[in-house]
């Protein structure tokens, strides 16, 4: 890999993208690789980002990552709770109103324009499936269109379309980057090592090999998430709606079945895993950022500290591992 001067031009400086990709939870990788790359001396020129790519991002844009991390190393199961703003429409379970509360808390911006880095968020029109890119706008809006996870968050009306998670086209999209002029892009997937079965096993038994103290973490966990899915499961029981009644049927069955959350969320993590791979083939970045976030669930936002660590410590990892110095600033 040899960086070279743009157009001849040795005074021109490369101009570097950094694409962050869907992920949720495991979008908290990003805000460590965001560290890594800072101490490497790297000035990212501007920011592309997919779902919880897009919030991480906007709010990298706005210069305001230091709050977000230390609010969400104070993230626990009842925090994450809190997020769930159950109202059981036609078109999502949550309304997502608290997610654009806390995006709000931390950007102090209203319009894309105003960010202190360019920024595009990646977003997907369900009605014909299109790949959205916003650039322009509202960021509260863009970032809540890029987020809205199919069967989950209820989608976003803008300008005549009605949008949903950018993961279901483009969960890494270096080809947006390449078209705002990126020469070096600096991409950051967290969709590998999330499927091949793991989708259902953190509920299903203890891991292998686990001492005393890893079973007790893993027996506090699984105690978190079962009285997480308990609270959803009774404020969608106390619903005066159509479907409560066929709910609380499924609610009370004994099968040894995943729940409602675990197949949406089993399913989209099977789907962005298999488009990733394969736009990824098409549109490569310079250089591409895994952290190893396979047993990391959609949810659990409570191990902030060490999802954080994960991305700071590959990213450092892989930026060491280059044939050659990125250009410093």
């Amino acid at each position: 890999m040899i960086w070279k001067p743009i157009g001849g031009n040795p005074e021109r400086p490369p101009k570097i993208a950094l694409v962050l990709g869907s992920g949720s939870a495991r979008g908290l990788a990003h805000l460590g690789v965001i560290r890594a790359i800072e101490a490497a001396g790297i000035e990212v020129d501007f920011v592309v980002g997919t779902s919880m790519g897009a919030l991480i991002g906007a709010i990298y844009a706005a210069g305001k990552l230091d709050d977000l991390e230390t609010t969400f190393k104070t993230f626990d199961w009842k925090k994450t709770l809190a997020f769930f703003d159950v109202i059981l429409p036609k078109s999502g379970l949550l309304d997502g109103a608290k997610v654009s509360e806390l995006i709000r808390a931390h950007i102090h911006a209203d319009s894309i324009s105003a960010l202190r880095k360019p920024f595009a968020a990646l977003a997907t029109d369900i009605v014909n499936g299109d790949e959205v890119v916003i650039r322009h706008g509202d960021v509260i809006e863009a970032v809540r269109a890029s987020i809205s996870v199919p069967g989950i968050f209820t989608p976003v009306r803008s300008n005549g379309r009605i949008l949903v998670d950018g993961g279901l086209t483009n969960p890494v999209p270096v080809s947006v980057a390449r078209a705002m002029g990126a020469d070096i892009v600096i991409a950051v997937d967290l969709n590998h090592e999330i499927i091949a079965g793991k989708n259902f096993k953190p509920l299903r038994g203890l891991p292998n090999g686990a001492n005393d103290e890893t079973l007790g973490m893993f027996s506090r966990w699984v105690d978190g998430y079962r009285q997480s899915m308990q609270e959803v499961k009774s404020r969608l029981l106390a619903l005066d709606a159509p479907g409560a009644a066929q709910f609380a049927r499924w609610a009370s069955s004994e099968e040894a079945m995943p729940n409602i959350f675990e197949v949406l969320l089993a399913s989209i993590n099977i789907m962005e895993t298999r488009i990733t791979q394969t736009r990824l083939e098409l549109d490569q970045p310079d250089i591409l950022i895994r952290p190893p976030l396979g047993d990391i669930r959609f949810l659990e936002f409570g191990r902030a500290e060490e999802i954080i660590e994960i991305g700071y410590r590959n990213a450092q990892e892989t930026l060491a591992r280059l044939p050659c110095q990125l250009p410093r600033r």
